[in-house]
């Protein structure tokens, strides 16, 4: 299974139109979104074409191929709204004989790990910052970045995650970090 994998659209009209072209063109089974979809936060500037109502139609659109996560600017109130469920503090995949962790990381994060076993990867956004790190016991930690709002100079990027291989990619598809799951 391709999964894609984005964090923080921060109800960016823009940023989630494109998003949702670049999961066209990877041909991605499933997108994988971890947390903060609709609303800015009171510590973020207005993104690019701030317009949530935009944005939840656009995802309401493509719900069957959504798996999210709660991040700590979504609620209820986006509940009400959003046609797939967002409200889960986290979810596990199954990745080969490991584990993958998925959460928004404001709760969990490299620096405050949920009950990984060795080999397990922690998956999380928060930061607006990419990053890959392996931790004590060959644990990882896995951030695709922002879609809208990235931070220190980051691109507006995400991840695939096909077989062995995860990449790293700006929202025009380029490839700026690549990994093996070993």
């Amino acid at each position: 299974m391709k999964w894609m994998i984005a964090s923080d659209l921060h109800g960016s009209a823009y940023y989630c139109r494109a998003l949702l072209q670049a999961w066209d063109r990877e041909q991605a089974d499933r997108l994988i979104l971890l947390g903060d979809l609709l609303y800015h936060g009171p510590r973020n500037d207005l993104p690019r074409e701030y317009a949530p109502k935009e944005v939840l139609a656009m995802l309401n659109q493509r719900k069957e191929g959504l798996l999210c996560v709660r991040g700590n600017c979504d609620s209820e109130v986006d509940q009400m709204v959003l046609e797939f469920p967002i409200l889960a503090d986290y979810g596990v995949l199954a990745l080969g004989g490991r584990l993958l962790y998925l959460t928004h990381g404001h709760v969990f994060h490299k620096d405050h790990l949920p009950p990984l076993q060795a080999g397990d990867i922690l998956l999380h956004g928060h930061t607006h910052i990419p990053g890959w790190e392996t931790l004590e016991e060959g644990r990882q930690c896995w951030n695709p970045g922002s879609v809208a709002l990235p931070k220190a100079g980051s691109p507006h990027s995400y991840m695939i995650l096909e077989g062995a291989w995860v990449q790293w990619k700006d929202l025009s598809g380029g490839t700026y970090h690549t990994l093996t799951v070993g």
